[in-house]
């Protein structure tokens, strides 16, 4: 079955920089679009970053951008947030998805993704 294992998260100063990985299995990784998605405390989902199936196109909110790098290794069906310069408000659960429907852009509804990781907490203190 499809499975997908965010690690990475954890605490750190403003400023600071974090990267978080998500394991895939249970599907052909390097067919699909993969997504990063967080949920602040109190709010509701946020699409962050997309990457398309051969890495080659990827796509950030506008507030993260700049920031934030996705990447993904095909090879080893894994995906990555680079997250540098963080701020206080990137405080989330973040969780790497995918979505089954196909696309030539990025899909940005979260509710149209059909696999979710358990998430990873990433806390940025003032």
């Amino acid at each position: 079955q499809v499975q997908l294992l965010e690690s990475g998260g954890g605490l750190v100063q403003t400023g600071g920089s974090l990267r978080l990985s998500c394991a895939a299995s249970g599907f052909t990784f390097s067919s699909y679009w993969m997504y990063w998605v967080r949920q602040a405390p109190g709010k509701g989902l946020e699409w962050v970053s997309a990457i398309r199936f051969g890495g080659d196109r990827t796509y950030y909110a506008d507030s993260v951008k700049g920031r934030f790098t996705i990447s993904r290794d095909n090879a080893k069906n894994t995906l990555a947030l680079q997250m540098n310069s963080l701020k206080p408000e990137d405080t989330a659960v973040y969780y790497c998805a995918k979505s089954s429907k196909p696309a030539i852009v990025p899909v940005t509804r979260v509710d149209e993704y059909d696999y979710w990781g358990q998430g990873t907490q990433v806390t940025v203190s003032s």
